[in-house]
């Protein structure tokens, strides 16, 4: 789990530029799309390349578990979760698949 933690930002180019996690030791997280006055928050796991996540606070109200697949390769991470509640995706590829770039 510690190649994961840290924060990391969407860059220009993505869905969501700016948008930014930041996975903590002892299992939490934060996350913020400051443009938009959007945060978040929970618990997480990772690894093996599987991270889940449970979100038990969202501005918008998007809460619940989300499974998904990560790699990291140096200070880039590809992410990509299942819709809330949904089954993990089979590949690095699938629809939610974002990338995002170590900033602390």
């Amino acid at each position: 789990m510690t190649d994961i933690l840290g924060k990391w930002q969407q860059p220009q180019g993505q869905p969501f530029p700016g948008l930014w996690f930041e996975f903590r030791a002892d299992g939490t997280f934060e996350a913020a799309l400051e443009e938009m006055s959007i945060t978040s928050g929970g618990t997480y796991s990772a690894q093996n390349g599987q991270i889940d996540i449970d979100q038990t606070r969202h501005t918008l109200g998007l809460l619940g578990k989300f499974q998904g697949l990560y790699a990291i390769e140096g200070d880039t991470m590809i992410m990509t979760l299942s819709d809330p509640g949904g089954p993990r995706p089979k590949s690095l590829d699938s629809k939610n698949r974002r990338i995002y770039k170590k900033i602390a």
